[in-house]
């Protein structure tokens, strides 16, 4: 029987690029996947294809709403939603094959089936096919997470879906259900809002996306409603039954309570660690009271030699930060330093505007004591914005009032998934507000509202 030097469980971002690190690094590594193709959630069912259909229906809405202002002419536009839903399954498609590629090229064996820890050192994989077990030094989880359900609200494909059938709706629906307010929420009823349907969000607490910055939610809030989503916070789906139309929700709030209906519902309340059948507990591998396997520094679990990256420990369940702790993990195993700074791991919404952060939120700097100084600068007055037509939201910079040194940046506006960049390199190096305002950023940009916002913490800002 082979031997490897690791074996990892879960082909996703975490997982493939735990593994390619760790054969540049001499590594003789095996990896199990037990979807059929590699890539994970976020390659197949997440954040790739959810992508694509966001871009593709923002063009679609363009067309309707937009280009007009700009001079273009569009007549008797029509959606072909086949032809944008094989779209999307081409760049996921081309995608997994590049993973595919990259595993060859540096020498790691794939196989497919469900993987069971039989002890420290060997795994077993089923798969339809046959059963073989592989023997390892190391073992390195990560599963990655799955949509949690809603015992009111049980998933049955169809009228009642989770975060994958939302990405293949066979037609728009009229009217759809979405409940909860986070990323996966926000971005799939955007996207068939844009192409048609009638779009309420219910959320059970008070703000939409709650693990960001309250204010700028209340921005983005706001800029959806004008798109035409509907939101009811602290509201809650109790029930639901079928209907002639697709399914009747019972929404109940401090209000009232009422019966509606809807075509179909999309359950986005979050996300829980996939572990199911992994044999982790059986071994010995200690869990938190969430579910969520407990490491060390190293990555390491309470059993020696297996360990765990991504959605199935604590922190964010975000595919960057499942990326960074499997490189860091497999470097550390290796003898390197190995280090993720949890303080400077980006998130994003991408809806339109998009939402992103980094850092602290001026709620998070409140709890910890700390006293701080905010710039702001809005997409108003950023010239390039107005050429762009989108002047929706605006970048925020915290920072602590006593060393200047940033806590925290927020961008609502066009691109902001890309412009947090910046500012998660200068919080990665202990950076300033003064550092990112004396920065020189060309003209005209989008990344100058940073620039202006970081001014702002001073209140030097120049355009306002």
């Amino acid at each position: 029987m082979d031997r490897f030097d690791l074996c990892v469980i879960g082909a996703g971002p975490g997982g493939y690029q735990a593994a390619i690190r760790a054969a540049q690094l001499g590594l003789r590594v095996v990896c199990v996947e037990k979807m059929p193709a590699l890539g994970g959630t976020c390659l197949n069912v997440g954040c790739i294809p959810s992508k694509a259909l966001l871009d593709s229906s923002e063009h679609y809405w363009a067309a309707r709403h937009a280009l007009g202002t700009h001079g273009v002419k569009v007549a008797g536009v029509e959606l072909d939603l086949g032809t944008m839903m094989g779209r999307k399954d081409k760049v996921v498609g081309s995608l997994t094959q590049g993973v595919r590629g990259l595993f060859k090229k540096n020498k790691i064996e794939s196989v497919a089936g469900s993987a069971m820890l039989a002890a420290a050192d060997r795994v077993t994989v089923r798969s339809d096919a046959d059963e073989q077990t592989i023997e390892a030094a190391r073992v390195l989880i990560a599963t990655g997470s799955e949509a949690t359900p809603l015992a009111s609200l049980p998933f049955d494909g169809k009228q009642v879906v989770s975060s994958t059938e939302g990405l293949t709706l066979p037609r728009v629906p009229e009217r759809m259900l979405v409940v909860g307010a986070g990323a996966v929420g926000l971005e799939l009823g955007s996207v068939w809002q844009r192409l048609g349907a009638e779009v309420v969000v219910v959320e059970f607490l008070d703000t939409i996306v709650p693990v960001m910055d309250r204010g700028m939610a209340k921005l983005l809030q706001r800029a959806l409603q004008k798109q035409g989503i509907t939101f009811r916070l602290e509201t809650a789906a109790r029930s639901a039954k079928p209907s002639s139309r697709g399914i009747a929700v019972t929404l109940e709030s401090r209000r009232d309570t009422a019966e509606e209906e809807f075509d179909v519902v999309l359950v986005a309340v979050g996300r829980r660690p996939f572990t199911e059948g992994l044999g982790a507990r059986e071994l010995g591998v200690a869990f938190d009271e969430r579910g969520r396997i407990t490491v060390n520094e190293r990555y390491e679990t309470s059993v020696a030699g297996v360990f765990a990256i991504g959605d199935v420990i604590p922190g964010p369940m975000l595919a960057h930060k499942a990326e960074e702790e499997g490189v860091a993990a497999v470097e550390m195993m290796a003898g390197q330093y190995g280090h993720v700074n949890y303080d400077a791991i980006p998130n994003v919404v991408y809806t339109a505007p998009e939402l992103a952060s980094v850092g602290m939120s001026e709620e998070d700097a409140s709890k910890r004591g700390l006293e701080t100084r905010i710039g702001t600068f809005p997409f108003t007055a950023s010239a390039r914005a107005r050429c762009l037509g989108e002047t929706d939201g605006a970048v925020k910079v915290i920072a602590d009032a006593k060393t200047d040194r940033l806590l925290g940046v927020h961008v609502l506006g066009p691109r902001a998934s890309d412009l947090i960049a910046e500012a998660t390199v200068a919080i990665e190096f202990g950076g300033s507000a003064e550092d990112l305002a004396r920065t020189c950023h060309a003209h005209p940009t989008l990344a100058e509202a940073m620039k202006e916002a970081a001014l702002g913490v001073a209140k030097r800002s120049l355009n306002i």
